[in-house]
């Protein structure tokens, strides 16, 4: 097993979190960082050129979508250890070691639990369920690490949901291997809070989480995803 991890970023117009992201991201890792890969859906803003002022590889998926976008760079990754990142999450420091050791330990996927940027009592409340192991409760925002033999052998993420992905490939990873959860919280923006309220916010998300569970549509839950959260 190697002991060098790709960095896979998927954004869409991510001008700002980039610039201050790809910046911490070599402060944070412990060197086993082989590559940075931010995959562009088609930003129409200076995502790509912040990207490689930061020596990040810009890759241009062929279709725009985050369960696209991370399986093209999964795809172009040169490691087998592949993180899953978002552009508005900060890991904690040496995240990198932490992902090897505990890949070393065992686990062929896992995650770290979540903080937000906000001392709202809400979010702190939110994060804190993160603690527990249930799928139910794993999002992207908490990152994604996996061993890329097992992202193979699962299919990588599935390309035909608009949203969820991140739900159902936890899933598949602990059908098919252990999946660990990391005690070291990574920092999200609470941007979208902020600008739809926390509690309207959440009720939407749980909204959403629900209909998916129930079978409702993709279509729908993304267009319900649309018409509610203002971006």
């Amino acid at each position: 097993m190697s002991k060098d991890v790709t960095v896979i970023i998927p954004v869409l117009n991510e001008e700002a979190a980039l610039d201050k992201l790809l910046p911490a991201l070599w402060k944070l890792q412990n060197g086993n960082v082989k590559e940075t890969l931010v995959v562009d859906g088609g930003s129409s803003d200076t995502s790509r050129q912040v990207a490689r002022k930061h020596q990040a590889r810009v890759l241009s998926a062929p279709k725009k979508g985050r369960a696209i976008q991370m399986n093209f760079g999964a795809k172009n990754a040169g490691t087998d250890i592949l993180y899953f990142l978002h552009a508005d999450t900060t890991p904690p420091p040496d995240f990198d070691s932490a992902i090897i050791g505990q890949i070393h330990k065992g686990a062929d996927a896992g995650c770290f639990r979540l903080r937000f940027d906000d001392a709202h009592p809400a979010l702190k409340f939110y994060a804190w369920f993160t603690r527990f192991s249930s799928t139910l409760l794993r999002f992207g925002d908490q990152s994604l690490f996996v061993k890329k033999e097992l992202f193979e052998k699962i299919g990588g993420f599935d390309e035909s949901l608009i949203v969820m992905e991140d739900q159902k490939i936890v899933r598949e990873c602990k059908k098919h291997g252990r999946f660990d959860l990391l005690p070291e919280p990574v920092v999200t923006s609470a941007r979208k809070y902020r600008k739809n309220g926390v509690l309207r916010l959440q009720f939407i998300f749980t909204l959403i989480w629900s209909l998916y569970y129930l079978g409702v549509k993709q279509n729908t839950l993304a267009h319900l995803y649309r018409i509610l959260v203002k971006f």
